[in-house]
């Protein structure tokens, strides 16, 4: 497993499991258990995502040590916009029933998220979090913050894909260090990659699968990729991404299938 290093020197896996739209119960436990058990040490949840509980239950199951899972989860906007940033983290803390969390993230930038990182900030200080971070987060939201911020985000969770590939973005948060995680790296619910025919090529070439490619072109991007399955095979297949290489050109070729399409919301016009 490969890891990053945050601006605190916290080390994070670079792959790690997302488990939106995982449902609460068996599939959320099963998926994080099969991870785990595959060799993932990441996983990737929200108090939005409803099956933080199931995460605890699975981490738990999977016979890995709690010190050994880096485990993320991340503050809703409703808890933003009425300043409940502390009672929200409590409850997560409870939901997945650890005593400290890895990676705590503010979900969008809706209104109070200034106040909502000075909260984050003081829970971080006070030894409840290993690292804190943004999700959604465009450079002018970062401007807003650094009026009135004591910590650098330590990460900042975007959608990063082949067809929305975020380029920019992702070059301004590394020219700070922060560390980018890519979620939707598939493209999200009804995506054409796995059909899209460069990329069909470029795994045929490694005998990998689409996936595999996708993963490591991330990887290779210097991102932590979050990809998403409830099903043991695809999870155990998609952790097959280390053992290989992608060319310049093939970088390039993926590259060039950018069409600044998002699957996900855009963090400048959303209505939740």
């Amino acid at each position: 497993m490969d890891e990053l290093k945050l601006l605190n020197g916290v080390k994070i896996p670079s792959i790690g499991l997302g488990v939106f739209l995982s449902n609460e119960g068996e599939e959320t436990r099963n998926a994080v258990k099969w991870a785990l058990q595959a060799g993932y040490r990441h996983i990737d949840t929200a108090k939005a995502y409803h099956n933080e509980t199931s995460v605890g239950q699975g981490v738990k199951a999977s016979g890995i040590a709690r010190e050994d899972v880096f485990i993320t989860t991340k503050i809703w906007n409703e808890d933003v916009r009425h300043h409940r940033v502390r009672e929200a983290f409590f409850g997560s803390l409870e939901r997945l029933d650890v005593d400290y969390i890895d990676l705590c993230l503010i979900h969008w930038p809706v209104n109070g998220f200034p106040e909502a990182w000075s909260e984050l900030e003081n829970l971080y200080l006070e030894g409840k979090i290993r690292a804190i971070g943004v999700s959604n987060f465009h450079v002018h939201h970062f401007d807003e913050l650094k009026n009135t911020l004591r910590i650098l985000p330590m990460v900042n969770q975007i959608e990063s894909n082949p067809l929305m590939n975020n380029q920019k973005l992702i070059d301004y948060c590394q020219n700070q260090s922060i560390v980018v995680e890519a979620y939707s790296p598939f493209g999200g619910t009804g995506s054409k990659l796995f059909e899209n025919q460069t990329l069909r090529q470029i795994a045929k070439n490694h005998h990998k699968t689409v996936a595999n490619v996708i993963i490591r072109w991330c990887l290779q991007r210097n991102l932590v990729v979050l990809p998403k399955s409830v099903h043991q095979k695809y999870i155990e297949s998609n952790f097959q991404s280390f053992d290989f290489s992608l060319s310049k050109d093939e970088m390039e070729k993926i590259n060039s299938l950018n069409t600044n399409t998002r699957s996900g919301a855009d963090p400048d016009n959303f209505n939740f």
